[in-house]
């Protein structure tokens, strides 16, 4: 069962609705390409909210995967695609199917 955990909600600005959807959906395959993160899930939470969750075995993992080229990228198209900067939880899981 993984442990740890991260969730990125998004809020789009108006009208980069379709773009936040596209970069998150061209970022599978450098999440793919990322050993330590076990699974990436970018989601739609309703009209303009997306987010990402992803979870990690080991802190190690988490932070590879913070100082990656998908955070990186995320943090590059902030400005341009979000209304706020992107805020990152980090969590721990404790139970899990």
């Amino acid at each position: 069962m993984p442990k740890l955990a991260l969730y990125v909600p998004l809020k789009a600005k108006p009208g980069k609705e379709r773009d936040v959807a596209n970069f998150l959906t061209s970022a599978v395959p450098l999440v793919q390409a990322e050993a330590g993160t076990l699974t990436w899930y970018a989601i739609e939470e309703g009209p303009g909210a997306y987010a990402i969750f992803d979870t990690f075995d080991t802190e190690k993992d988490r932070q590879a995967h913070l100082d990656g080229k998908v955070a990186a990228a995320l943090m590059d198209k902030a400005e341009e695609l979000f209304s706020e900067p992107p805020q990152i939880h980090k969590f721990t899981l404790l139970a899990a199917k």
